[in-house]
């Protein structure tokens, strides 16, 4: 095999600057040859992934010129031998909504090889909002992804979010537009149906989102004030997403008592909408769900056979990760953060919340009774309390858990992060092995000491999974990761290597690659994956990031397409 060029389009100094966005088609003209996955795209996206072979791929002004044949004169070769060279991996569920803009750079991702990314899940993201919800949205949420100081929130709607991103990013991000959000902007938090207006009102913010830009829309349906609505008022909403061929992403209402119930009113809203549907994070928690997965994989066939387009995703660990303030009751989220933390005050309240909490199963803790030995800080004020369960700290302190709780909660001004030790390796198999599967880290980034999943999901599939476990063969994981999702988002010539696409591309090492991330160093970086390109412009070079920031929002045009 001859010498290899570096996958390029790339650049022709070390890194691109802050801001600057891609280098200009004229300076890039590159060329490589690696171990490569075969150009020819499956016939359906569900298809099996092709096998892998030997090729020479050359790279010019950011897309793969060439497979095969001999290699032209480039700027810079790379000996890739013993390497895989892979499509960029498509995060399916990312909440990276302000660490992109933050720290663009974005060391968490990239160096994972993710070249593209897709925010605004699980019903709550920061677009559109006015001057009221705004605030409501940045308090709510900070116990996902921060608050960032100094941040500009200077966007009030989904084309405005889209253009800070387009300042410079490391990775492309695709949006959408989340339901709740819309819902707060439309009525508030108020849990109770809309008016005929305030439908209308939602369905033209939907709208108006996908006409701007975004891919679908997300819900968030464990959470205020989108766990409000009902399956009608989300099937009306979903109605607007297929009139645009956008996606419906829904973190439905139970992932553990009632799960199947809960996955089942999503296949309903999708039929009765004809509205493509991608299950976010699609597992079954908690014991009451051991074992499972072979009902929750019969009703997806059933839904299937009767039509329904559906697909998922899935985070290959056991543990979840929320706030704190998420395992309430909705009912004591409505009206917004300022009521909820006035009822974690008023002890008739209080008795209400901790009866629905400790022995009903609140809908936020999906209807299992908590377990304070499964809930683990991971991020709070209280430095002392990360790393510790509510049930340890009650025992130090000589308190019940449920005070704990609600001290964190005051404390923290609903800010708390919080890990949940609820998961089952045998359903997490089961559900990977889905042919509708694709990979989404739901890593959070601001608590702490968040969930390692934000640093390690992609090596780990490729590592443990795959090397170690063998659960997924190399070629049907990478296809998981990659062309898979691009073909569900509909992305414009992404997600292979061939002729023609865009050089969003990562080599990594099948025989070293692995995630380091742990639960009590979380932010370790991983090992055997030394180069990544987006827009084939290196974002990481050896295994560390470069600074680059060759990234830019994706978009969805009038044809559905998104690029």
């Amino acid at each position: 095999m001859p010498p290899l060029t570096r996958p390029g389009g790339g650049a022709t100094t070390p890194t691109t600057p802050r801001g600057q966005g891609r280098i200009p088609a004229g300076a890039r003209r590159e060329a490589a040859a690696w171990a490569t996955f075969s150009s020819a795209a499956p016939p359906s996206w569900t298809a099996p992934a092709p096998p892998g072979r030997r090729a020479d791929v050359t790279v010019t002004g950011g897309l793969i010129e060439a497979i095969g044949g001999p290699l032209p004169t480039a700027r810079r070769t790379i000996d890739a031998t013993g390497l895989v060279l892979s499509p960029g991996f498509i995060d399916m569920h990312a909440h990276s909504d302000l660490a992109l803009l933050a720290d663009p750079a974005h060391e968490a991702k990239v160096c994972q090889g993710v070249t593209c990314e897709v925010l605004g899940q699980d019903g709550l993201s920061y677009a559109p909002a006015d001057e009221v919800t705004l605030p409501q949205l940045r308090r709510a949420l900070a116990g996902w992804n921060g608050d960032p100081p100094g941040l500009d929130y200077g966007w009030r709607d989904v084309a405005g979010y889209l253009a800070r991103l387009d300042q410079g990013i490391a990775v492309h991000a695709c949006y959408l537009v989340p339901q709740g959000t819309v819902r707060a902007l439309a009525m508030g938090w108020e849990n109770r149906p809309p008016t005929p207006a305030e439908l209308d009102r939602q369905r033209e913010l939907v709208a108006a989102g996908l006409r701007e830009g975004a891919a679908g829309m997300s819900s968030g349906l464990t959470y205020a004030p989108g766990g409000y609505a009902s399956t009608d008022e989300l099937t009306e909403l979903c109605r607007v997403v297929a009139a645009f061929g956008g996606l419906y992403v829904p973190h439905h209402r139970s992932y553990g008592a009632g799960a199947l119930a809960a996955y089942a009113e999503m296949t309903e809203v999708a039929r009765r909408a004809g509205c493509r549907l991608h299950l976010a994070h699609a597992t079954l928690n908690y014991p009451v769900n051991a074992g499972r997965a072979p009902e929750l994989l019969a009703l997806l066939a059933d839904a299937a056979a009767a039509g329904t387009d559906l697909s998922l995703d899935s985070y290959p660990y056991l543990p979840g990760s929320t706030t704190l303030a998420a395992l309430l009751p909705g009912w004591a989220a409505e009206g917004g953060p300022e009521r909820t933390l006035a009822r974690l005050r008023d002890p008739a309240a209080l008795a209400r919340i901790r009866h629905a909490l400790e022995t009903e199963g609140s809908d936020g803790c999906h209807g299992v009774p908590v377990d304070w030995a499964t809930i683990r800080v991971a991020g709070s004020r209280d430095p002392a309390a990360v790393g510790r369960t509510i049930a340890e700290l009650a025992a130090a302190s000589g308190r019940p858990p449920f005070e704990v709780c609600r001290g964190l909660l005051l404390g923290d001004e609903l800010s708390t992060a919080v890990l949940q030790l609820v998961g089952n390796e045998e359903n997490v198999r089961a559900l990977m092995r889905h042919p509708a599967h694709t990979g989404g880290s739901d890593g959070l980034l601001g608590p702490a000491r968040p969930h390692p999943r934000a640093w390690g999901t992609f090596p780990r599939y490729l590592g443990h999974y795959v090397r170690e476990e063998g659960v997924l063969g190399l070629e049907e994981c990478v296809a998981h990761l990659t062309g898979r999702p691009a073909r569900r988002l509909r992305l414009r010539r992404r997600g292979l290597v061939a002729e023609g696409y865009h050089a969003d591309l990562v080599l990594f090492d099948p025989a070293t690659v692995r995630d380091t991330a742990t639960f009590d160093e979380p932010r370790r970086l991983p090992e055997g994956i030394p180069h990544v390109f987006v827009g084939g412009v290196p974002v990481v070079r050896d295994g560390r990031r470069t600074g680059a920031l060759p990234g830019r929002a994706l978009r969805r045009g009038p044809d559905g397409t998104v690029g």
